[in-house]
């Protein structure tokens, strides 16, 4: 027997929930204390049903979209719904739970109504610091920081001291992660409250039958946009440059996506092992990577998102892979490879959908940790500096986006110049987009950016950058975009690094560190460009005269116009000689290099001068050697 709703009643509380998850966001964006959260918006809250399946999240983090519901499950299942009680308030930051790093705590409360547990509200967000070490590369879960396990950090509405003693004992400057850990409560207990108002509004039973029509509709959703994507399977490959260990050894993404009627099934299988160093992450940011393309691809625009989407999604993902990683993995930069396996099951799909999807982009923060000592009081700060933003990958149709926040951080901003500024020893010289940085294409690859800081004091500086080497790709005939890539500046000279992981750096005043942010993939060859188009560019400076020339055969009269017949007779020559070539790689063959990190990579690195050159020029501390 069908159970019928209203659904005039079931639209006002589907309004509802996703109203609901806005107010939690607003209010710990206006209360939270470090600037990742209230300005880079490194936070997602959400609403979960009894059982921890999602009914809304607030627009955030899309690879938070299974960790938030999965950690709830996993609350769940260690106390038992028995033992959970009103005024509760749970915390865990396993990252073996969540499927991140152990910045990200998570707090959520149980909603009673009628003495009848009917629901969850929850909220993961990033602190700035949660100990352990502050620079160069970690090789285990036990150097990454304070491990909470699953706790009652209130119980019946008490505050359970102990708890609270341990966070502020482990972290270095608890003043301000203790007031990061207020605003989550206050988000979470919002979110309680206003689920409750729908209770009492319209009836619990109300509530629950519009939660299981707002899964049913999203379930229908998502099929009925699968059954038009034809039967069959698609496989892609892609690379990330390398773990920050095994220096140039370059890691395999392999993806298989199977189509048949109204299911999908990724199958993850051939994603890498997990890596020595610090790019691992747990299961549940795996099955999110898989979940997050599926929602672009069958409804990105439907809303609330809910695990009703879900249901006609399978997902193969065996233990051990770098994206469901076992303790004791280290885990601290997460997010980066996730990022490129959404890129690889929309590279599956093109063909497939070739509508529906984009080229690769730059999928990468493109941040550094820096800390130092504030000269204006002493104190100690840590700033993640950068998300600057990058290109995205044009589309069937369409230009990529510039300088656009990597897909796994969505609706995640960068800090602004001024607050940087106003609270650290640095100032923001130039942040630019970056010319010839987007994939040729007859739909050119979104631009990345280029951002310039000089320290005004010494500071310690560590950028974990990938997608230096492994380029953001191209489809149908488009070209791959620049990789990311970070420089620094000393003395007044120019250090450049053929990777971005540039660990335990010193920084002296007036040193000068630069983020360049890769662009996107273009889409289509490039010769196929309107010459408008083309001279558009080049005027605005998005693309040099130069590469107007080399990748989409445009010749420009004195006036800065394209020359309409010598640019046509340049096309047809290229056409004829099987140009303009594709370069997927910054190096072609990474390994005759040596190690990236060695001051003189073509010298034995275990050689004495050699340490000795290292060590002056400051680098020396990368555990590769």
């Amino acid at each position: 027997m069908t159970t019928r709703h209203d659904p005039v009643v079931t639209e006002i509380i589907r309004n509802g929930f996703i109203a609901a998850t806005e107010e939690m966001k607003t209010n710990l964006m206006r209360t939270a204390y470090n600037m990742i959260i209230y300005e880079a918006l490194d936070f997602t809250v959400g609403l979960f049903d009894r059982d921890g399946n999602t009914v809304s999240i607030g627009l955030g983090l899309p690879m938070f979209i299974r960790g938030m519901s999965e950690t709830i499950k996993a609350k769940i299942a260690h106390f038992g719904i028995e033992n959970i009680d009103p005024g509760d308030v749970l915390l865990t930051n396993d990252a073996y739970t969540t499927g991140s790093h152990l910045n990200h705590m998570t707090f959520s409360v149980p909603i009673f109504h009628d003495g009848e547990l009917i629901g969850f509200s929850g909220c993961m967000a990033h602190w700035q610091d949660i100990g352990g070490s502050l620079g160069g590369m970690t090789r285990d879960i036990f150097a990454e920081g304070l491990q909470m396990p699953i706790v009652k950090a209130w119980k019946k509405g008490e505050p359970n001291d102990d708890i609270l003693r341990v966070i502020r004992m482990n972290v270095r400057i608890p003043e301000r992660a203790m007031g990061d850990l207020r605003a989550q409560v206050a988000a979470v207990k919002t979110g309680e409250k206003r689920f409750l108002e729908l209770a009492q509004k319209y009836g619990r039973d109300a509530v629950l039958g519009a939660i299981e029509a707002i899964f049913d509709h999203a379930e229908a959703v998502a099929r009925e946009s699968v059954r038009q994507i034809p039967d069959g399977t698609y496989e892609a490959e892609s690379f990330m440059d390398d773990d920050g260990v095994d220096s140039g050894k370059r890691i395999p993404m392999r993806v298989k996506v199977i189509v048949a009627t109204d299911r999908m099934t990724i199958d993850l299988t051939g994603i890498s092992a997990e890596v020595k160093g610090f790019y691992n992450s747990g299961i549940t940011a795996g099955r999110s990577a898989a979940q997050v393309a599926f929602k672009c691809i069958t409804s990105g625009r439907d809303l609330p998102i809910n695990d009703g989407t879900f249901r006609s999604l399978d997902i193969i993902l065996p233990p051990g892979k770098v994206v469901s990683a076992q303790r004791p993995a280290p885990m601290r930069w997460w997010m980066t490879y996730p990022m490129t396996i959404v890129d690889t099951i929309f590279k599956a799909l093109a063909p497939a959908v070739p509508t529906r999807v984009i080229a690769g982009h730059h999928a990468d923060l493109v941040v550094a940790n820096i800390n130092g000592r504030n000269p204006r009081d002493g104190k100690l700060f840590i700033y993640l500096g950068g998300l600057i933003g990058g290109g995205w990958g044009a589309k069937h149709g369409e230009d990529g986006m510039s300088a656009t926040i990597a897909i796994n951080d969505g609706d995640t901003h960068n800090g602004p110049s001024e607050q940087v500024e106003a609270k650290y020893p640095l100032i923001v010289e130039s942040y630019a987009l970056r010319e010839d940085s987007g994939g040729a294409g007859k739909h050119r690859g979104g631009l990345g950016t280029e951002q310039v800081v000089r320290a005004l004091d010494e500071i310690s500086f560590n950028a974990q950058i990938e997608r230096v080497d492994c380029r953001p790709w191209g489809l149908f005939g488009g070209l791959s975009a620049l990789g990311n890539e970070v420089q620094l500046q000393r003395n007044g000279e120019d250090v450049r690094f053929p990777t971005g992981k540039v660990l335990a750096q010193f920084l002296k005043k007036g040193d000068v560190y630069t983020l360049r942010s890769g662009g996107g993939g273009g889409c289509g060859t490039p010769l196929d460009r309107k010459l408008d188009d083309v001279e558009n560019d080049v005027r605005q400076g998005y693309v040099s005269a130069e590469a107007a020339h080399q990748f989409y055969g445009v010749e420009f009269n004195a006036d800065g116009r394209a020359d309409r017949a010598r640019s046509e007779a340049l096309r047809r020559d290229m056409k004829r000689r099987g140009l303009p070539k594709d370069r997927p790689f910054a190096r072609e063959d990474f390994s005759r290099f040596g190690c990236p990190h060695c001051a003189f990579p073509t010298l034995d690195p275990r050689a004495e001068p050699t340490l000795r050159a290292a060590a002056a020029a400051g680098l020396g501390n990368f555990r590769c050697c």
